[in-house]
């Protein structure tokens, strides 16, 4: 195959689904078809970012079933080619906030578990100043600076919006102290973005898409940052609870209580921040239906931070559009 080729044709093709990082485009080809991922040039990096997802790709495909088989990459001009997986995206008729099927919560803890068996020596390389295996508060402040950096770099553009938010001129104040005090527990590999769209379902099995935010750390970060984006019902975050409790080594469960909360309060302060600059770019090209849902959704992700803070959840839709509108 021609996958110079390949990729022109996904350049020319109209049908692309963008994420933040990547485009991914589905191209028929002789041998089935693919999906061509196209890197976006111009994505802010609001995310803690250490790996490739080609190295990941690999690192994991021994260990775990259900990810997309990786066909092809380039460095220059750079993009893969994963074989395309035919379902339905999660999101698609299970929005946030809503039930999901009863498979995808045990499909989910299953993941995790199989990347704990993932040895250390089989994973892409770290930064040298990457936080050691056990070292939880390390992480942890690894998280929270670059969300800090986030906040620095843009709050001479979005000062006002963040004021009118209440977004606190040193958001993570509030969380640095107890970083300290996270259990040391093993680091595993960690997909860091298990979240809706991120997953399809086909014929009663979960595949789960887009690891270029894949991190060797914390177990309970995982558990953590999936909480905070499913927004499962509570009877169903308590089942992956259990099931995770029950399947994952002991260690890697050890201060779960404190500690999970304290990622899911860090989770939510930066997606009052990351998200009112990438929902404010976003409003631009959208029509008013468009336009009402991620107001409406930015409101409920402001005020989750808002209680972190200790503030009144008490931020209206109108509110945010009036800030929007002066920003």
């Amino acid at each position: 195959m021609n996958w110079i080729d390949l990729y022109r044709q996904a350049l020319r093709s109209g049908d692309a689904a963008a994420g933040y990082y990547n485009r991914n485009i589905g191209v028929r080809t002789p041998e089935g078809r693919v999906n061509v991922r196209i890197p976006i040039e111009a994505a802010d990096t609001m995310d803690v970012r250490v790996w490739r997802e080609e190295e990941v790709l690999a690192c994991i495909s021994p260990y775990v079933g259900h990810a997309p088989e990786l066909r092809h990459t380039c460095g220059d001009p750079r993009f893969q080619v994963h074989r395309f997986i035919e379902g339905r995206v999660l999101d698609g008729f299970s929005p946030r906030g809503s039930a999901v099927p009863d498979h995808v919560l045990g499909d989910v803890v299953g993941l995790m578990e199989q990347l704990a068996r993932i040895p250390r020596e089989r994973a892409p390389a770290l930064p040298g100043d990457w936080p050691e295996s056990g070292d939880s508060p390390g992480f942890g402040r690894r998280l929270a600076r670059l969300t800090q950096q986030v906040y620095d770099a843009h709050k001479e553009t979005y000062g006002a919006v963040f004021a009118a938010f209440g977004i606190p001129s040193a958001p993570l104040a509030v969380v640095e102290p107890l970083w300290e005090g996270l259990a040391s527990r093993p680091f595993a590999v960690l997909h860091a973005d298990l979240h809706r769209k991120n997953m399809i379902v086909a014929q009663g099995a979960t595949w789960f898409l887009d690891w270029e935010l894949a991190l060797w750390g914390d177990p309970v970060y995982e558990i953590g940052i999936h909480f905070h984006k499913m927004d499962y019902p509570a009877a169903q975050r308590a089942e992956v609870l259990r099931q995770w409790r029950s399947r994952m080594p002991g260690p890697y469960t050890r201060g779960l209580a404190a500690d999970l909360d304290l990622y899911v309060a860090h989770e939510r302060i930066k997606s009052a921040i990351v998200d009112t600059i990438r929902y404010s770019k976003q409003l631009a090209g959208t029509d008013q239906a468009g336009r009402d849902f991620l107001i409406g959704r930015l409101a409920r992700k402001v005020n989750a931070a808002r209680e972190v803070w200790g503030m009144p959840p008490d931020v209206a839709p109108r509110l945010v559009t009036r800030a929007l509108a002066a920003w």
